[in-house]
């Protein structure tokens, strides 16, 4: 394959790719500082409610993976998150304009709805365009989006919520992907074959190189056979006990630190940025050395090990000392990122094209799922303990256990069981 195809490959599709997920991850992740800064008083929501709203973008995100998944496998990726982005950014906007807190349990559920193909859409997409060698990188990347922008979307609302308050915040935040989306459309295709921007013999080579891979895999019939595999039901079950700890951590963690005693809202955006530049390198390392070995396994499990040590270790620290339990949060959080690159990598290696976007839709349903008990039952526990320790306990059996199936089902050249 000639190496002009990686590099102009690299150079326009990821960064769109990037950005695109960003903003996704930009407007299901503030609503962690509008609940720190300002919303629950002025909307009355109560503790319970709280969770209730910090989890329902979730249960959208859940039931409508699938659809989304099929309708960009069969159709067209670049059409449905063309929608998509237009759809979330209104729905963000709409947020900040709320006096009724009913009409936010509408708007969360419904931001979920529309968000809950971009993930599996967006996946299927790298993988019509980058190789077995390529593919964990080309996932981090993507998957990248959503710690760096929680790193500067932390700082940026931080500042956003004392500045302006919290309406503005999801205002000026919403917007920006109203205006990606004409640019989404114009700089991407769905397919080698449909991009003007490489010649014949470019399209030509990408495509066999892809169609070369597909002969490897053991071929899967329909659907039915691909989500009743061992692997893929215990693969779900994996990602929705890690995705526990993730969206625990990633909705609570403003609120978490913004409880110490002396923290503004603008100290705690800084702080709750931190996590995330250790998971950025963490993700790249993981990925690069996955890719550079076709090991996605060793890249997986010890990770999620070390984050359910972490989060277990921060609750033995309990509150006696906030900077060393931070520092353990750091820790957690960098190690629950870095392995998306490699996890994702594994399902377009062990079932073929034909089943693999149902087959990602479904894990990250599950995902999903997953999230929305994290969000509701850490929001809840720290509502009704009037701590943290209870919640740090469940994130670390969530990971602990996704570490113990990642041992039990991934090989280290998978194959569809």
């Amino acid at each position: 394959m000639p190496e002009t195809i990686a590099r102009r490959r690299w150079v326009r599709l990821i960064p769109v790719a990037f950005f695109t997920y960003s903003l996704a991850y930009l407007d299901r992740a503030n609503f962690g500082f509008a609940a720190a800064g300002g919303m629950a008083e002025d909307l009355h929501i109560t503790a319970a409610m709280s969770s209730l709203l910090g989890s329902l973008f979730f249960l959208g995100y859940f039931f409508f993976q699938i659809p989304g998944a099929l309708y960009a496998a069969n159709k067209s990726a670049k059409r449905l998150i063309f929608w998509s982005l237009i759809l979330w950014g209104g729905l963000a906007m709409a947020t900040g304009l709320l006096h009724n807190v009913h009409l936010l349990i509408v708007i969360r559920f419904m931001l979920g709805v529309v968000e809950s193909a971009v993930m599996p859409a967006m996946l299927i997409f790298l993988s019509r365009w980058f190789t077995k060698s390529e593919r964990s990188r080309a996932n981090t990347f993507l998957i990248l989006g959503n710690p760096v922008t929680i790193l500067w979307m932390s700082i940026l609302s931080g500042y956003l919520v004392k500045s302006l308050g919290w309406r503005w915040m999801f205002i000026l935040e919403g917007l920006p992907a109203i205006i990606w989306a004409f640019f989404w459309w114009r700089l991407v295709s769905d397919s080698p074959k449909e991009a003007k921007w490489l010649t014949e013999s470019e399209r030509t080579a990408l495509e066999d190189k892809l169609q070369q891979e597909q002969q490897h895999i053991k071929p899967v019939r329909n659907y039915i056979e691909a989500f009743k595999s061992r692997t893929v039901i215990l693969l779900c079950l994996q990602y929705a006990l890690w995705s526990i700890g993730v969206y625990g951590f990633v909705m609570w963690l403003p609120s978490i630190i913004h409880a110490a005693s002396d923290m503004s809202m603008v100290k705690t955006g800084w702080l709750s940025s931190v996590p995330y530049v250790l998971a950025a390198l963490a993700m790249l390392t993981a990925s690069y050395f996955s890719d550079k070995t076709l090991n996605r396994k060793a890249f997986v499990w010890p990770f999620l090990l070390v984050g359910a040590i972490a989060f277990y270790s921060s609750y033995l620290v309990g509150t006696s000392n906030f900077w060393l339990s931070f520092v353990l949060l750091v820790i957690a959080g960098g190690a629950m990122y870095a392995p998306y690159g490699p996890f994702f990598a594994i399902i377009t290696e062990i079932l073929p094209r034909n089943v693999s976007g149902g087959a990602i839709a479904l894990i990250n349903s599950l995902g999903a799922l997953g999230s929305f008990v994290g969000s509701y039952v850490v929001g809840y526990l720290n509502g009704t303990t009037g701590g943290f320790g209870a919640s740090y306990i469940f994130m670390a059996g969530s990971l602990f256990l996704s570490a113990l199936i990642t041992l039990i089902v991934v090989k280290n050249k998978p194959d569809c069981a």
